[in-house]
């Protein structure tokens, strides 16, 4: 479901879910790493943070061409890389 537009590009619920996901992950993590309780340098979070990121994105879509749709993905390759018409799955982004 589109939650609204920016110009011609539609925002999904699902892709704020993301961002509001990696922002309370972020804010979380610098917390933890300022009161010492999580034992790693900046830029050593910073990694953490953008792999991690990485791997739900990666994960998301590579789980939804495999357990949704892989003979239209099989048929077409390069619609994986089509983002904009929709396709994660959590269970991939959770996975990854």
């Amino acid at each position: 479901a589109i939650a609204f537009h920016i110009g011609p590009i539609p925002v999904h619920w699902y892709g704020l879910m993301y961002l509001g996901g990696f922002i309370a992950a972020w804010l979380l993590g610098e917390h933890r790493r300022k009161q010492g309780r999580l034992p790693v340098s900046r830029d050593g979070f910073a990694d953490l943070l953008f792999f991690g990121m990485l791997g739900v994105i990666l994960g998301g879509r590579i789980g939804y061409i495999v357990f949704y749709n892989l003979p239209l993905y099989m048929a077409h390759p390069l619609q994986m890389f089509a983002l904009w018409d929709g396709g994660m799955s959590f269970h991939g982004g959770l996975l990854g």
